[in-house]
């Protein structure tokens, strides 16, 4: 689960973000997100054949995370924002807390609206834990990337993927709205 000083810790960033110009808001560019979704999508199939192959953990991990960077820019470019030019990371992730993490719930919500009471907090935690799941992501590309040896990859790299398939259909839902 997100905590309470890392959501308000996203909202401070996006302020600053915003004033900033690293993010800013944007009228949707069909070109620009048939662009993006083709990026995540390639990234998610190429993660795939490269765990099925078992080519490489590494690029298992950085095709999986990029799969969802892009699926979060083209979300963030549907609900009006475009991430500029520098720390494009971190400005995707914390937007992502900020603008989508709410409208993940209500689209979960609607899928789960036979028990609306039990919804409500599934929505709450499972949309937490698909911004988390980009957050740990990002942070482990770097990790994998730079610091880890290859005995610990495998396991991960399985992780990533997973997280990179459930991130690419709920953000698919909120692109079809």
């Amino acid at each position: 689960m997100l905590d309470k000083n890392r959501v308000k810790e996203a909202e401070n960033n996006v302020r600053s973000y915003l004033d900033e110009g690293l993010l800013k808001k944007a009228i949707i560019n069909k070109q620009v997100m048939n662009i993006l979704l083709r990026n995540a999508k390639e990234s998610l199939m190429v993660a795939e054949e490269v765990h099925q192959k078992e080519l490489s953990e590494l690029w298992v991990i950085v095709c999986s995370y990029y799969a969802m960077y892009y699926y979060a820019n083209a979300v963030l470019l549907k609900f009006g924002y475009k991430v500029g030019d520098k720390i494009v990371h971190k400005v995707t992730s914390d937007a992502l807390i900020v603008y989508i993490r709410g409208k993940l719930k209500e689209s979960l919500i609607e899928e789960y609206e036979q028990a609306k009471e039990e919804a409500l907090n599934l929505a709450g935690m499972k949309a937490d834990l698909l911004i988390e799941s980009f957050e740990f992501e990002r942070n482990k590309r770097s990790l994998i990337q730079y610091k880890t040896i290859e005995i610990e990859k495998k396991s991960k790299a399985k992780t990533s993927l997973q997280r990179a398939k459930e991130f690419a259909k709920e953000m698919d839902k909120l692109i079809a709205e």
